[in-house]
């Protein structure tokens, strides 16, 4: 199988169209169409399926698909290697993250890495968990930055590697005026069933599902009013006395407004943060680097230890 002919599949299934593809190789669409027709004599099956609005993969195709993405992921490691030698420099590492970890955890994970490879170069890319994932998969990065709430499992992906970052505490956020803003001690969570009358503000879509479901268990449907996933428009709102929210405790980290009152509370259990790669970027010099150094950020090493 001419392994060239099948990166130019690759760019064709994700491109989503023959036209696509050709305009991201820089080729004309025939000389595409026939790099395209000569891999599918090779494996003696369609690959894609031509649609009025671009292709569609067939069942070999996706399966074939796969394979291709991991070529791809070992030629860019190999391109690192080589650049690392020729460059003396440690390589480029790409890294989607969800809002709260670029803010608080990743700026952190990113100055430890240049203190320990200088010539380091990191890109940083903001997108929730789903969208980081596609990007993944698609090659477009080389790690991602997940999350998961409590409940919530984690789709299994063939080829990617998934490591547990550790927790991130979700936080009852409260306008100072609130009842249960002082009610009892600091240190003793507010019962979610003191707050059914309560005005609420959710985030995005997976951290709404879990503030109904911590709701649900507390006995009661939130009153929703108002619905944004900036962590900052969200305790403006609170601070205003205009609800309640829920926020986990890296978005508090990269922002707390003065004019809230942040408690926990009983029933919630923290998400859950991961760091996703392919299998075959553990080869990658600046991938593992960059792996190492995002754990040793999110969970410090015991003072003395190497």
């Amino acid at each position: 199988m001419d392994a060239h002919r099948l990166l130019i599949f690759r760019q064709i299934a994700h491109s989503g169209s023959i036209a696509g593809a050709a305009r991201s190789l820089g080729w004309t669409q025939p000389a595409v169409s026939q790099h395209l027709r000569h891999l599918e004599r090779q494996v003696g099956m369609a690959l894609v399926l031509r649609r009025p609005r671009g292709i569609q993969l067939t069942e070999a195709g996706a399966l074939l698909l796969g394979h291709a993405d991991a070529i791809a992921t070992r030629l860019h490691a190999a391109g690192d290697d080589l650049n690392a030698l020729a460059q003396l420099r440690e390589g480029t590492v790409r890294l989607a993250a969800f809002p709260s970890a670029s803010a608080a955890l990743v700026p952190a994970a990113i100055s430890l890495l240049a203190q320990r490879h200088p010539g380091m170069d990191v890109r940083l890319r903001e997108a929730e968990p789903p969208e980081a994932l596609s990007l993944l998969a698609a090659g477009e990065v080389d790690l991602a930055m997940t999350f998961t709430h409590a409940g919530e499992h984690p789709a299994d992906h063939p080829g990617l590697v998934r490591t547990v970052l550790g927790e991130d505490p979700v936080r009852l956020v409260l306008p100072p005026s609130h009842p249960q803003a002082h009610a009892t001690s600091p240190g003793r969570p507010v019962d979610l069933r003191l707050l059914s009358e309560d005005r609420w503000i959710a985030g995005c879509e997976r951290c709404t599902a879990n503030l109904l479901q911590a709701c649900q268990g507390a006995g009661f449907a939130p009153d929703i009013r108002h619905s944004t996933d900036d962590y900052v428009v969200t305790q403006a709102l609170i601070a205003r006395d205009l609800g309640i929210g829920l926020l986990p405790q890296l978005a508090l980290d990269a922002f707390r407004n003065p004019g809230v009152t942040v408690r926990a509370a009983a029933g919630l259990r923290p998400r859950a943060l991961h760091l996703i790669h392919h299998r075959e970027a553990d080869h990658i010099p600046a991938v593992r680097s960059a792996v190492r150094a995002i754990h040793d950020t999110a969970s410090p090493p015991p003072p003395g230890s190497s």
